[in-house]
């Protein structure tokens, strides 16, 4: 329930065009700003790049205010991505926190003028000591980007505020330059998804990442008989494999087909236990391997309506499975 001092406020047409207008102007100022720094952006970026690149301990990432803000933001890109990083507020650094920084660690400063007085430690610290610094500024001739060892120049924007004073704009180009010095990090050092999926094991994009590998039964755990035995056997595996399935093999080990509870069911007469295995079982079942996305193979099950997927190595050409995987596998790693 509103409270009873705050008024319901109707909105005219003329209001509700307006918000439109003040929303497209901050569109097309973030989009300006841009595209000035890809025109302006040159051979430091690559420097900064090789600084970074050889860094044996931590990026360490600071900045005063809004700055800051988008420092965390950059500092945590960093570490989701493979570079380890951690965010120091200057002010903090003053008292203490400078203690975290050691030489083997590299300083990216963000602050869009360059001048912010709650820096002057972190600068005067890095330059003591030898520390790489790498800084990010609007203003070339700041006391941040004299300092640097490499410096990024951020172009001149109009903030996108009606007094032309909220950082809007300039927060925006941070943000874009921090993620661009994160990709490239990442696509250097040749970050993999699986070692993304080891950074996000908590989240939908970890869960995205799972491959069939990780979720399937091994060895003992596939149940498997031969070609030639009676479905009595066949049923005895399945019940012990509580797979509700049991894969069939020839002499050579390779797969020949498999026994499903659906196979049991349209089989269902006096005679289903005195048969063989090859009366009763799919021929050619449809399989999967083991480094396909989990997400793949759960799809492929939902499109064949099969809750089963034996996984065989492609590089194998005898076909011996290494695994199978089941539905509920996958819906217990919260894939969906």
């Amino acid at each position: 329930m509103r409270p009873a001092h705050i008024k319901a406020v109707s909105t005219t047409p003329s209001q509700a065009a307006g918000d439109l207008v003040v929303a497209h102007r901050v569109f097309d100022y973030a989009c300006e700003a841009v595209k000035a720094l890809r025109g302006s952006l040159g051979g430091e970026f690559t420097q900064a790049i090789d600084k970074l690149i050889a860094v044996k301990g931590r990026i360490i990432v600071s900045g005063m205010g809004k700055s800051g803000h988008i420092a965390r933001k950059v500092a945590a890109t960093l570490m989701s991505t493979g570079t380890p990083a951690q965010f120091i507020h200057p002010a903090e650094a003053s008292h203490g926190d400078l203690g975290a920084v050691t030489r083997q660690d590299a300083l990216l400063i963000i602050s869009w003028r360059g001048e912010s007085a709650e820096l002057s430690d972190l600068i005067t610290y890095a330059k003591r000591f030898r520390i790489p610094l790498i800084g990010m500024a609007s203003n070339p001739q700041s006391t941040l980007l004299q300092a640097a060892d490499v410096s990024l120049v951020l172009p001149g924007v109009r903030e996108a505020c009606s007094m032309g004073l909220a950082p809007t704009t300039s927060t925006t180009l941070m943000l874009v330059l921090g993620d661009a010095l994160a990709v490239s990090l990442m696509e250097r050092r040749g970050f993999s998804a699986d070692q993304y999926r080891s950074f996000h094991p908590g989240g939908s994009l970890g869960r995205a990442l799972i491959r069939v590998s990780d979720l399937m039964h091994k060895g003992a755990e596939i149940p498997l008989v031969a070609d030639n035995v009676t479905m009595q056997q066949a049923i005895l595996a399945m019940a012990s494999g509580r797979l509700g399935c049991v894969g069939v093999v020839d002499k050579k080990g390779s797969l020949v087909g498999i026994v499903t509870d659906g196979d049991l069911r349209r089989h269902m007469d006096g005679d289903l236990l005195g048969r063989t295995v090859r009366e009763v079982m799919t021929a050619s079942p449809k399989v999967t391997a083991p480094a396909l996305l989990a997400v793949e193979a759960l799809a492929v099950m939902n499109d064949r309506k099969i809750t089963q997927l034996f996984v065989l190595d492609p590089k194998d050409k005898a076909k011996k499975p290494v695994g199978v995987l089941h539905i509920h596998d996958c819906l217990r790693a919260g894939l969906r």
